[in-house]
């Protein structure tokens, strides 16, 4: 048994033996309890979940995608990568309100691919989380860029507090539900001790079944990027939840995750070579010993 990854079975485990019913923006209905935490020691190899495969390559460009501050899924789309393809084509929908025929979600990912104009006008998810990283806007009309602030007070004073970078800008809150969604990991906080780097998230909202994994991993990826990029060893990562939650329509797959034993972690290599964080190309991670499940899938809630 996988200690690491019974952390998160336990969890759908207490979400469906002790959640409760709770509504839900998308109508599909929830099974919830508020505030829980999972740790992750990631010298003890990379927190990928065995029971079911994990979709890794997609985790990694969407990080990518992150760190450009970017807001728009064309470099997604064109990487293969469709996780947010949903909330954007269904704001397409909302605005045409039946005012002409509609593109299906297939045609309406293959305009945004190969048309430039198409993609600027309806790819737009808003001021989501790279924009927060990258571009945060001031109040006197200036940006900060948290990554580039947070990588810089990392390398000169590694004993601050206040390593923090934050996706949750109240004043775009509304911008972003338009077209993407607010986000869900809020923030997080780096801590620096004995030569090692530790993260810890705060995420306001969690599918527990279908994202849950995908941060874990995603998180678990950034602190080892940092980690080499600011000269340190990977500490822990810690996963703090609001409400976290099983969709009603999901219920069925998690018995059949849960039927199934947890095996070793695998290991993440990085490219030693890459000394800026912005740098990171989707060759330069290479996974080594993951063996899991076949993967489980399941409808996302729009």
């Amino acid at each position: 048994m996988n200690i690491q990854e019974q952390q998160y079975l336990d969890l759908l485990v207490d979400i469906r033996d002790n959640g409760s019913y709770k509504d839900d923006r998308t109508g599909t209905g929830t099974r919830s309890l508020f505030g829980r935490q999972m740790r992750f020691d990631l010298s003890s190899g990379f927190p990928l979940l065995t029971t079911k495969k994990v979709f890794l390559r997609g985790i990694i460009v969407e990080l990518l995608w992150f760190l450009k501050g970017e807001s728009n899924i064309k470099y997604l789309v064109d990487n293969d990568v469709h996780i947010w393809d949903s909330w954007p084509y269904k704001y397409y929908l909302e605005q045409l309100d039946g005012n002409r025929p509609s593109l299906s979600q297939k045609e309406f990912i293959q305009r945004i691919k190969d048309d430039a104009e198409f993609a600027q006008k309806w790819g737009e998810l808003g001021p989501v989380y790279g924009v927060q990283w990258r571009h945060w806007q001031t109040a006197k009309g200036g940006e900060i860029d948290q990554i580039k602030t947070l990588i810089n007070n990392i390398k000169t004073d590694p004993s601050s507090r206040r390593h923090i970078v934050s996706a949750w800008n109240a004043s775009d809150i509304e911008e972003m539900a338009k077209a993407g969604l607010p986000p869900c990991h809020t923030m997080f906080q780096f801590y620096v001790l004995d030569g090692k780097l530790s993260c810890q998230l705060y995420q306001r909202s969690a599918d527990v079944f279908l994202g849950v994994p995908f941060n874990i991993a995603s998180y678990a990826l950034l602190t080892m990027m940092v980690a080499q990029i600011t000269g340190l060893k990977p500490g822990d990562f810690v996963h703090t939840f609001g409400d976290v939650h099983i969709y009603l329509n999901h219920m069925n797959q998690v018995e059949q995750q849960l039927k199934r034993d947890s095996r070793p972690f695998p290991t993440m290599k990085i490219n030693p070579d890459v000394k800026d964080i912005f740098d990171f190309k989707p060759e330069d991670f290479q996974l080594e010993g993951y063996d899991p499940h076949p993967p489980i899938k399941a409808p996302v809630a729009v």
